[in-house]
């Protein structure tokens, strides 16, 4: 049998995103996920994620009699790791892609940027707030995301599966962006989106002072904009080391979605090997 991997995505980019990576892993792994975080109202979003967490230890305690691996990108790496805090019985092990604990004197710089309304200027939440919704067709939005610098860089399968899952189908009657039937409209709510880059944790680090309870992996990406301002020093504390590389910006998994899983496969070996089950 089979062990299982639960994916959890990074904001914005709903798993099925991901198809490309998850197939390099599927002879080996059994995949599953939650295909959009925080749009169950449920489980709202509010600082320092703790309903969103919820979230994923209730997917994890309804599916799986055993258990079961951890591994995000983003958002879903610190949601993993914060999972296994809660509940360690319930996860053999955690592998973080490109999520960098914020701890120390960052964390103290997080609360006050939060508290200013500085951080919306310092990361994506502010383009999040008037992020386009809606296009014509699937041609249409394929061009407006090739265009962009970022999703250029992007291996073209896994920007196919966002256009086909991140943007289906559905455009609302009278839109000027298409019929039900053309039109293109974004899955993934900006305005939940907008509200999880305003919400970072800044209690990770301090969670982690006396380590994590599982074996935990991370996977960076060389040129990753966000482990430049967080820094890998709580990081590679609570993964004991256990840091690889990845040739790549913080998208990396879907700049180089086999590199991705190759990695991750072999992380995951090490994780096992040093008690991971």
């Amino acid at each position: 049998m089979k062990q299982i991997i639960h994916f959890s995505h990074a904001n914005g980019f709903p798993a099925s995103t991901y198809r490309t990576l998850f197939a390099e892993l599927a002879d080996d792994y059994e995949l599953r996920y939650i295909e959009r975080i925080g749009h169950d109202p449920r489980y709202p979003v509010t600082s320092d994620w703790p309903h969103l967490v919820e979230e994923l230890l209730a997917d994890i305690g309804r599916r799986y009699e055993r258990p079961v691996w951890l591994v995000g990108h983003s958002l879903g790496g610190y949601l993993s790791l914060m999972a296994a805090l809660k509940h360690p019985h319930q996860v053999r092990g955690v592998v973080m892609l490109d999520s960098p604990v914020i701890a120390g004197w960052r964390a103290s710089v997080l609360r006050f940027t939060q508290w200013t309304g500085l951080d919306e200027r310092l990361s994506p939440a502010a383009a999040t707030r008037t992020r386009r919704t809606q296009w014509a067709s699937r041609d249409e939005a394929w061009r407006h995301f090739h265009a962009k610098p970022a999703f250029a860089r992007w291996d073209e399968r896994v920007l196919s599966d966002y256009i086909d899952f991140g943007i289906p189908p559905g455009a609302p009657k009278g839109s000027p962006y298409g019929s039900l039937e053309s039109g293109r409209q974004l899955a993934f709510d900006r305005d939940i989106e907008y509200r999880i880059y305003r919400t970072l944790p800044r209690t990770l680090g301090a969670r982690l002072a006396h380590g994590a309870p599982v074996p935990v992996g991370f996977i960076a990406g060389t040129h990753s904009r966000e482990i430049r301002q967080v820094g890998l020093e709580a990081t590679a504390r609570a993964a004991h080391g256990r840091i690889e590389w990845i040739e790549g910006s913080h998208l990396f998994p879907m700049e180089r979605p086999i590199e991705t899983a190759r990695a991750l496969l072999g992380m995951l070996r090490r994780l096992r090997e040093e008690g991971g089950g």
